[in-house]
């Protein structure tokens, strides 16, 4: 049974991973996990995860920067793909990590010793339903409600409209997904280690000393979070969308899919320069994702935030060593 809820836990953890990940690769940002919190600076990454036992399972590795190996990978729009690509396979490495903790301690043969863990088939077949969940519920349901409210009204078939339409809907099953998700048990307490990845990070970016009680008074809202992130990228979609002349069914579907990255890369601009013009139009364009975290961050607890701190520790004693700077936007 335990093993069961931690697939589940990990299925559903894999659903929301952009939303939980956040930053970039010149700056300090995290992510929830199971029961814990992955932090990750320039050259290095670190996690910990409570155990069912109370104590915290930490682990860190070196990170490369492929902006420093490949000049181009740097370019505007590039840089945002690489970096979302990137963080986005950390932090499934991330969260199979937290859940393997989680079933090292389910025995189901003691005697033989056997280690219970998701193996590589397994996280195969997850991403796999992950992937095809995303293209079914973001891509394909929106666009097939667009084209049956064409059949209703010519006035739905006009490019603007249609697409209007399309984003209204993708972001209204986004919104229910995520208000689904927060009324389970495992996810709510997912969304809390968010918040205390969130203020750790607040508070390093501040140079407040990484303990809990100062830690605890910053927010839990930060303007570089995935959930941001997802929200700007279906605001900008609407948009890059509306420029596309392809008026069939399959011929959109395809467009959708093919134009995915550029729109993922325009919106990491966008959430780029919004954090450091906190003022501009820009910033405007990502206050929806920031009233979404009131759902996708929680205040966490002092056991959450110590979690946060140490996994920000172990990132950064591995950025020392490998002599690494990084900017505090």
């Amino acid at each position: 049974m335990q093993f069961l809820r931690s697939m589940w836990r990990f299925l559903v953890a894999v659903q929301l991973l952009p939303a939980l990940e956040g930053g970039e690769e010149t700056l300090v940002g995290g992510q929830a996990v199971l029961e814990g919190v992955m932090m990750r600076s320039p050259h290095a990454w670190g996690i910990a995860v409570r155990k069912p036992s109370g104590e915290i399972a930490v682990h860190s590795e070196p990170l490369e920067r492929l902006s420093e190996k490949h000049n181009w990978m740097g370019w505007p729009v590039v840089r945002g793909v690489v970096t979302l690509g990137h963080a986005m396979s950390l932090g499934f490495r991330a969260l199979r990590f937290s859940a393997n903790v989680a079933l090292d301690q389910v025995e189901t043969e003691p005697k033989a010793g056997k280690k219970i863990e998701i193996s590589g088939w397994i996280a195969a077949v997850n991403i796999v339903l992950s992937v095809g969940f995303f293209v079914f519920m973001y891509k394909f349901l929106p666009l097939l409600a667009a084209t049956e409210l064409k059949r209703i009204s010519p006035v739905f078939g006009e490019r603007v409209v249609f697409n209007l339409v399309d984003g209204a809907v993708r972001i209204a099953l986004f919104l229910l997904f995520i208000w689904g998700t927060s009324l389970l048990k495992d996810i709510r307490r997912v969304y809390q280690y968010h918040g205390a990845e969130h203020k750790t990070v607040f508070a390093f970016e501040a140079g407040d000393p990484l303990a809990t009680r100062p830690v605890q008074k910053y927010s839990t809202y930060h303007p570089r979070c995935g959930t941001s992130f997802l929200m700007t990228i279906m605001i900008i979609s609407i948009v890059v969308y509306t420029l596309v002349p392809a008026v069939t069914f399959w011929g959109r579907f395809a467009a959708r899919l093919l134009l995915l990255p550029f729109i993922a890369g325009l919106s990491y601009e966008v959430i780029r320069f919004a954090a450091k013009h906190r003022g501009s139009l820009f910033a405007l364009m990502t206050a929806p994702g920031l009233w979404l975290q009131r759902i996708t961050t929680q205040s966490p607890s002092d056991d959450q935030v110590e979690c946060a701190i140490t996994a920000l520790d172990q990132a950064m004693v591995l950025e020392k060593q490998r002599g690494g700077e990084f900017v505090i936007a």
